[in-house]
């Protein structure tokens, strides 16, 4: 092949255009490639640091879980100088972004509450993310127990019907509606109180809150006479 046959040639014409965008924009290439590394470098560091974090958060959460079950709350919640152990309010502080640290907010929602401390409780709930499936029912049925007690009964209500449906199933549904309507009712919503308790009637007709819902239903009739 002669050199004016090979100059025509399109593959290398093509290898040439390549080289020639190159040399026009190799700083933004090479720029480019540096960051993808440090991308790519930084990814992988993070995910060995989250790792780190969560087993000594996880570490941390032990002995603060031994004085929450022994129901020494204040212990649990701050920590204990005698025995050299942080609470849930430090692993929260320092490793709140792990699975552990999530936990945590449940348990210093949970001691809050049972040292009087509804509001502060009420906080660490709404920052706390609620585990799919049955095992975020019961914090959910927790921070409608905290807004009623704030009587922020609406917000109860809604809170309550949120954990109803959030894993439905003949045990905790059928409560969890009735907590609700006897919520509705509280903030003076006797259409949607009846309509929960009814709801109970209707769709779980062998639950034990039939009884109580037939009488909030009895309730609600005598004082629509």
């Amino acid at each position: 092949m002669t050199k004016e046959e090979l100059e025509q040639d399109p593959l290398i014409q093509s290898v040439e255009r390549v080289q020639g965008v190159y040399e026009q924009n190799k700083n933004a290439i090479i720029g480019g490639a540096i960051a993808l590394i440090l991308i790519i470098a930084g990814g992988i560091g993070y995910y060995y640091y989250s790792q780190s974090q969560e087993q000594q958060a996880q570490q941390l959460m032990g002995p603060a879980e031994t004085f929450f079950l022994q129901s020494n709350f204040q212990s649990a919640l701050t920590g204990s100088d005698e025995d050299f152990t942080v609470g849930f309010e430090q692993i929260i502080n320092n490793y709140g972004g792990t699975n552990a640290g999530n936990l945590a907010r449940y348990y210093a929602a949970v001691c809050e509450y049972n040292l009087g401390n509804t509001e502060a409780a009420l906080s660490y709930m709404e920052s706390y993310e609620v585990p799919v499936g049955i095992l975020g029912v019961g914090p959910l049925s927790f921070k409608g127990v905290l807004y009623t007690d704030l009587g922020q009964h609406e917000q109860a209500a809604q809170t309550y019907l949120e954990a109803a449906e959030w894993d439905e199933n003949d045990s905790t549904t059928p409560y969890n509606y009735l907590e609700a309507a006897n919520a509705f009712y509280d903030a003076g919503n006797t259409a949607q109180a009846r309509e929960y308790a009814q709801l109970i009637l209707d769709e779980y007709p062998n639950s034990n809150q039939v009884p109580e819902a037939e009488r909030l239903i009895g309730i609600l009739a005598a004082a629509a006479k």
